[in-house]
């Protein structure tokens, strides 16, 4: 198996795939968190649902960009992504604790845009700082 992982092509579709994956898996994971169903708010051109709900993409996946890059294996990028989704979903509950004057689940529910974006920003920003901890070498 380790000699199959010396081909470029096949280690990017393992990468790629497994990313992937984890993505498709982390955003249900946030599905459950809110109080919205972030598809059906998409759908219905909620545009802070989207705003947020891209935000979690871009930092789940600037995360596994990180944990790919440092990792000598696969089974370690997957373990530093993992780590790096939970941080990130700590940092989502520390938003909603840290604004007691109003529930960031409802505003953004009731596409509060401004709500949305600092959403956006911090799930981007926080990818970044926890992608640069991530030290696997």
């Amino acid at each position: 198996m380790e000699a199959l992982f010396e081909y470029e092509w096949v280690r990017t579709t393992a990468y790629y795939s497994v990313s992937l994956l984890a993505i498709i898996l982390f955003l249900a994971i946030f599905e459950l968190v809110t109080r919205y169903k972030n598809w059906q708010e998409i759908k219905k051109g909620n545009i802070a649902v989207a705003l947020a709900t891209g935000g979690k993409i871009f930092g789940v996946a600037n995360i596994f960009r990180h944990s790919i890059e440092y990792s000598d294996s696969l089974l370690m990028m997957l373990g530093w992504g993992v780590l790096g989704f939970f941080l990130l979903l700590f940092s989502y509950f520390m938003f909603e604790f840290l604004t007691p004057n109003f529930k960031v689940d409802e505003e953004i529910e009731r596409d509060n845009r401004a709500v949305g974006f600092i959403a956006l920003i911090i799930s981007v920003g926080l990818s970044y700082v926890i992608g640069a901890s991530i030290i696997a070498r």
